[in-house]
Parts: C-alpha cells; sequence; structure tokens
C-alpha cells in the first residue's frame, strides 16, 4: 500500500491523481478499469475525499469517465479520437517550432544532432520511442512557451503509446529518421516556412500510418 496518509488533502489529492495518471498513460489502466474509491482510497492510504477530487481532476482531462451504477471507469480512446489529437498535435508542434527557429543555438543543433546518431544505431523499438521524442523535444524546447510545451508533453504521453500499438514493426525506421535529418537541415538553416512544412508532412505521415492500422484491424473483423 502506497500510504499518503500523513500529508495533508491537497497533497494527498495531487499524489492520488499523480499516480493514477500515471498508471492511466503507461497502460497499467486499461480503458474500462473501475476506479472504486474505496479501493483507491484503501490502496493509498487516505480518505475518499481526494480520491473523489483526484477522479474528478482526471475526468476534466479526458482520461476517466463517471458512468450510472458503475462510477468512475477509465475511458476507453476511440480511434475517431486518437486521429483528432494527431490533428491537434500538428498545429501544436508546428506553432512551437515556428517560435523556436528564431531561437536556435548552435547547442540545439549538436543535442539534436546527437539524438540522430543515437537513432541511427539502435534496432531497438522501445528505445526507438524514446529517442522520436527527444527529438522532437530539441527542436521544440527553443519556443520558450512553457505552457505550449506542456501541452505537447501531455499530447505525446497520451498519444505516444497509443500510435505505436498501432503502428506496426512494417513501418519500420528508416522513413522517420530521414525525416528528422531533413527537419534538423532545416532547422540549422533558419528556413522557418519549409522547416514547418516538413514537420508538419511527418506528423501527417503518422496520421496516415495509424489510420492505415485503424483500417487493417478493422477488415480483420472479430
Amino acid at each position: 500500500m502506497r500510504n499518503l496518509s500523513t500529508q495533508d488533502q491537497p497533497a494527498a489529492f495531487y499524489n492520488v491523481y499523480q499516480h493514477l495518471r500515471k498508471d492511466i498513460l503507461a497502460g497499467d489502466l486499461l480503458g474500462g478499469a473501475v476506479l472504486r474509491q474505496d479501493d483507491i482510497a484503501l490502496q493509498y492510504g487516505v480518505s475518499k475525499v481526494p480520491v473523489r477530487e483526484a477522479l474528478r481532476r482526471l475526468e476534466m482531462e479526458g482520461l476517466v469517465e463517471f458512468r450510472p451504477r458503475r462510477g468512475a471507469i477509465v475511458k476507453q480512446v476511440t480511434d475517431s479520437d486518437l486521429l483528432e489529437m494527431l490533428d491537434i498535435r500538428i498545429a501544436l508542434e508546428c506553432r512551437a517550432l515556428e517560435l523556436a527557429i528564431p531561437n536556435f543555438a548552435d547547442s540545439d543543433f549538436d543535442l539534436a544532432q546527437d539524438v540522430l546518431d543515437e537513432y541511427a544505431l539502435t534496432t531497438d523499438k522501445e528505445r526507438w520511442s524514446e529517442l522520436n521524442q527527444r527529438f522532437h523535444g530539441c527542436i521544440l524546447e527553443p519556443c520558450g512557451n512553457h505552457q505550449l510545451l506542456a501541452l505537447i508533453n501531455d499530447f505525446e504521453q497520451r498519444v505516444g503509446p497509443l500510435v505505436r500499438l498501432r503502428v506496426t514493426e512494417t513501418a519500420g525506421l528508416e522513413r522517420p529518421m530521414k525525416e528528422h535529418a531533413e527537419i534538423l537541415e532545416l532547422c540549422k538553416a533558419r528556413a522557418a516556412e519549409p522547416a514547418i512544412k516538413a514537420l508538419r508532412a511527418h506528423i501527417e505521415t503518422t496520421h496516415r500510418e495509424v489510420a492505415a492500422a485503424i483500417r487493417r484491424n478493422a477488415n480483420k473483423g472479430p
């Protein structure tokens, strides 16, 4: 049991919220899982008040929903939800890159190139996913807009695992590696419009791959 009972109520709420959110995003709590307040309160050694507040916060974020006679459950992310979130990701990341380009330093390019060099050597899909996220961070963090970066990070946490579930091994690493290298070169040249266009095309390709994977799974039937 993760005992949080020695903490005050706001701290207990935040810790329960963080633990539940992490478990949902990591896939340890799957869509449709029932979240019983009594069980959660017992698990974390708190009263039901911070548990109820944590569940309401997760409901606001679209991770939990309340249903009659079932209470709180982990919200199922539908295929259409996923595609819509990818559309939003395009808008967020392109805006961040637009803001980042005037702020780039050579050290930003060095960090991004180090990620690409490691990416070229890896054959591990999980490691590739981490490096993919790091590369995007290298070129977006100089935007200086912390609220925008927080939104992008939140979307990556929610969308990333679901994308990886749907884009199969056949997608390969060569295409995104080539696209990342192209985006980096355009950033080095401070070519704002071409860089943003390349980033948009890169994410749109992922969008198409996810949509194709969804269609394949639908055609397989039950």
